[in-house]
């Protein structure tokens, strides 16, 4: 059985801690498992019906009618909502979410098409998929998820985002050159495959080296491409000279490197030269389009 603790479940549901407590005493839809030193923990189930629950709740449906629903009546009310066109980021959030723990494609596909349809894949990016993807912890490997739930959800995304980047058109020959990479060690690509997307989308040109890519022969590249920008993304500590590398082949090829990620992990490299950290897509996105060599 998949299990979450508490801490999870409010970052999966949007659900304070505080807030969970009065409903497990007040009413019967939610009552917490508890291990042998009385420390709270969720099922899978419990995490879907929380999830549904908190769908309704922004909706305008009181816990207290909730608490007197069936099962059957709370899923038929999150599949209205789900076909409404005026459903909210937070909503589809967590409905991709409910996907995920159930290993529905069928119902994801059709959340990201519909998405899609509506904001153009750029904003479904940003906008839907980039922030799912934090919530649940898969672009900085914090193991909000189960294994096999992370493999599935990254495995469809990954799909898409490979399809939709290879359907634009090719960049011009006078475009600017972005280099993408992971470091060795690092295993999260999901977060670097959309930033090729919205690099590509811009008009650059991309060189997509992927993952566990050896710092020092990054610079062959830079200087082979002509590469003016470098990015890559750090989820994991490292005990390595990787930032001394970074900032040779900046300094050898005058490369800005830009790179995002768990901000614990990159508070060393804020002082660094030509490093410049991305906080979030609308930043990576205002770069791209104010970028002057």
């Amino acid at each position: 059985m998949d299990t979450y603790s508490m801490t999870q479940v409010e970052t999966l549901t949007g659900i304070n801690a505080h807030t969970l407590r009065i409903w497990e005493r007040r009413y019967d839809f939610m009552k917490a498992h508890r291990t042998d030193t009385n420390i709270r923990f969720y099922s899978g189930e419990q995490l879907k019906t929380l999830l549904n629950v908190a769908i309704l709740s922004r909706n305008g449906y009181r816990i207290s009618k909730i608490d007197a629903m069936s099962a059957d009546e709370i899923n038929n009310l999150v599949t209205e909502i789900a076909l409404d066109s005026t459903s909210t980021a937070y909503d589809e959030i967590n409905l991709l979410m409910i996907c995920m723990l159930a290993y529905d494609e069928e119902a994801f596909n059709k959340i990201f098409h519909r998405n899609i349809l509506r904001k153009g894949i750029l904003t479904t990016v940003t906008e839907l998929i980039y922030p799912f993807l934090n919530q649940v912890g898969v672009l900085w490997g914090t193991n909000k998820i189960s294994p096999p739930q992370e493999h599935f959800v990254s495995n469809l995304i990954r799909q898409k985002i490979i399809s939709a980047t290879e359907s634009l058109p090719l960049p011009l020959k006078s475009a600017p050159t972005i280099v993408l990479f992971l470091l060795e060690g690092e295993d999260h690509e999901l977060g670097l495959l959309l930033s090729s997307y919205m690099a590509k989308d811009a008009g650059w040109n991309v060189i997509y080296l992927g993952q566990r890519m050896p710092s020092e022969n990054i610079k062959e590249v830079v200087v082979k491409t002509n590469a003016t920008v470098l990015l890559t993304m750090l989820t994991t500590p490292r005990s390595d000279n990787f930032i001394e590398t970074l900032q040779f082949i900046s300094t050898e090829t005058n490369a800005t490197i830009l790179y995002s990620g768990n901000p614990s992990f990159t508070e060393s490299i804020a002082t660094k030269t030509n490093f410049q950290y991305l906080p979030s897509p609308d930043a990576f996105l205002h770069f791209l389009k104010h970028f002057t060599s």
